[in-house]
């Protein structure tokens, strides 16, 4: 199992990083849209679509980005005027997490296949524009955020197998401690000290909200960003719990599915946008 993960990551990052620094931005867009697609696949799965309903509507999430992609030659023009789509999926983040999370479960009203499945497409839609907007920034300040989920979920890991006792969401999660939300912290807080100190990070995030709003800001939006990246990864278990699987898909061996890998970015991404928008 270890060795398929290493070699799937090896794989997901050879495609990333030159995707990444090297590929124009309508290219970029492209190959998010599809991985976005993939995962909104899974989410519609989850959701209780069955398997051609939720290719359908994982399609036509992809014909909608595509039709973004195609409204006028300077993608970033046509996706800059789209910033309410961020404060929507802000506001749809906070109906979905203050709603679940607390309960452990789904409430009936967004447990019906079509209203959770319409949820995702919005989250999922805001975060590839918020993926967007950050390669636009420059690959300097998306790998930042992107960072961010890195180092909580890392930090998350390390410091609840060797300090985990009480569990952080028991119901959802039964491997998620408290441990693990403290280090996650203290690792993102760190981080973002990091990014902004450094003379060569001055285009990171943390950087760009210290240079604007001063430290107690940027450290106090990192906070933000690792409970949301947190409270992300909490509710895709709660999705596959109320599915009753253990992976969202088999698409990414030994990891599991896409929203497996991204659970953490779909409300971090718009939301971190929303700080310098």
């Amino acid at each position: 199992m270890l060795r398929t993960r290493i070699i799937t990551a090896v794989v997901l990052l050879a495609l990333l990083l030159p995707t990444l620094f090297l590929a124009s931005l309508p290219v970029f867009a492209l190959i998010m849209a599809l991985f976005s697609s993939a995962g909104m696949w899974e989410w519609a799965r989850l959701a209780g679509f069955k398997s051609i309903a939720a290719v359908v509507w994982a399609v036509l999430w992809l014909a909608t980005a595509s039709a973004l992609l195609l409204m006028q030659a300077g993608v970033v023009g046509s996706i800059a005027n789209l910033r309410l789509i961020l404060i929507a999926a802000a506001f749809a983040w906070i109906a979905l997490l203050a709603f679940c999370l607390p309960r452990a479960s789904l409430p009936r009203f967004l447990a019906v296949p079509a209203v959770l499945a319409v949820l995702g497409f919005i989250v999922m839609f805001a975060a590839w524009l918020a993926l967007l907007l950050a390669r636009e920034a420059g690959p300097d300040f998306l790998l930042s955020l992107l960072g961010i989920a890195w180092v909580a979920d890392i930090a998350a890991y390390f410091g609840g197998r060797a300090f985990g006792r009480s569990k952080l969401a028991p119901r959802i999660s039964p491997g998620k401690t408290w441990a693990g939300a403290y280090a996650a912290l203290l690792a993102v807080l760190v981080y973002a000290w990091v990014c902004s100190t450094l003379p060569g990070l001055s285009g990171t995030l943390p950087a760009r909200i210290d240079q604007s709003d001063g430290m107690p800001a940027m450290l106090l939006s990192a906070v933000v960003l690792v409970t949301l990246s947190i409270m992300g990864d909490l509710f895709e278990s709660l999705l596959k719990r109320h599915a009753g699987v253990k992976d969202s898909s088999g698409l990414l061996p030994g990891h599991g599915g896409v929203l497996d890998r991204v659970d953490a970015l779909l409300p971090l991404l718009p939301i971190a946008l929303l700080f310098i928008a």
